[in-house]
C-alpha cells in the first residue's frame, strides 16, 4: 500500500529494497568466496607438494648427473681407447673371428675389448705389430658379464651358437621374473669392458631343469655390416688380475 500510493515512499522503499537485497547477495557471496577459498587452498596446498615433489627430483637428478660426471671422470682415467677398422671377420662358422687394422704399435694389448656405437663386439686374443686378432659375440668361447635391466641381476652372457643377431643370458635365479624389451648391458665386474655398455634387448626366458633362468636376447650390434670398432684397454687390468691371483694363493 504504501508502494502504490506515494512516490517518496516508492523510492524508499526501492533502496530499502535494493539495500536489503545487496546484503543477501553479499553475505551469499562471502558464504561461497569461504568455500572457494577453502577449495582454491587445497589446491594451492596440492600444487605447492607437487612443485616440491618436482624439486626434489631436479635435486636428486642433480646428484645423479655429479655422480655420473665422477664416473665418467673415473672412466677416462682407467680407460685407454683406440679406434680401428675391420680388416676381416668370419659370420658363418661355429667360432668366428675378426681381425683390426691395429697392433702394438697402436698400443693394442691383448684382452682389451672390442666395442662400436652399438654395443658390444668381442675381445681381442692376440695382437703383432700392426694387426690384432679377437673373438667376437659370435664365439662360444666368448662370455660377457650382463646385467639385465629394471631386475639389475647378473649373469653371464654367450652367443645363441645360429643366428648372427642372437645371444643367451644364463644362470639366471629362478626366481628373477625377466620382462621382455628390458636393456642388457655390461656389468663392469669384468676387467675387460667398462660398466654400461649396451648389448642388446630382452625377448623371451624360461626355466632350465628347474633350477635356473634362461633368457634370449637380440643384440643391438649387426655384424654384417660391422666397420669401425673401438678397442677398448683396462689400464688397471694387470693390477687387478694380480690382486685376483694373489687371493687364490692365501691359505
Amino acid at each position: 500500500m504504501l508502494h502504490a500510493s506515494s512516490t517518496l515512499q516508492n523510492i524508499w522503499i526501492n533502496r530499502a529494497s535494493h539495500r536489503t537485497m545487496a546484503f543477501l547477495w553479499g553475505s551469499g557471496e562471502a558464504v561461497r568466496s569461504y568455500f572457494q577459498l577453502e577449495r582454491l587452498n587445497q589446491e594451492l596446498q596440492a600444487e605447492n607438494a607437487s612443485l616440491q615433489e618436482r624439486l626434489r627430483a631436479y635435486e636428486r637428478l642433480g646428484v645423479e648427473e655429479e655422480e655420473l660426471a665422477r664416473m665418467a671422470a673415473r672412466e677416462a682415467a682407467n680407460y685407454r681407447y683406440t679406434p680401428a677398422i675391420v680388416v676381416k671377420m668370419s659370420r658363418n662358422l661355429s667360432h668366428n673371428y675378426i681381425i683390426l687394422d691395429k697392433g702394438s704399435e697402436d698400443g693394442i694389448r691383448p684382452q682389451s675389448g672390442i666395442i662400436s656405437d652399438r654395443g658390444v663386439v668381442g675381445i681381442v686374443e692376440a695382437v703383432d705389430k700392426h694387426y690384432s686378432y679377437g673373438l667376437t659375440l659370435m664365439n662360444p668361447q666368448m662370455n660377457v658379464g650382463a646385467r639385465v635391466g629394471r631386475s639389475d641381476v647378473v649373469a653371464p652372457l654367450s652367443w645363441d651358437g645360429h643366428s648372427t643377431g642372437g645371444a643367451l643370458v644364463r644362470n639366471i635365479p629362478p626366481h628373477y621374473n625377466i620382462e621382455p624389451g628390458d636393456t642388457v648391458r655390461t656389468s663392469g665386474y669384468s676387467s675387460i669392458f667398462p660398466p654400461g655398455i649396451p648389448i642388446g634387448i630382452t625377448g623371451g626366458s624360461h626355466l632350465v631343469d628347474g633350477s635356473t633362468r634362461q633368457v634370449e636376447v637380440r643384440l643391438f650390434q649387426d655384424f654384417s655390416t660391422l666397420r669401425y670398432v673401438t678397442v677398448v684397454e683396462n689400464l688397471e687390468r694387470t693390477e687387478m688380475m694380480a690382486l685376483e691371483a694373489a687371493g687364490e694363493v692365501r691359505p
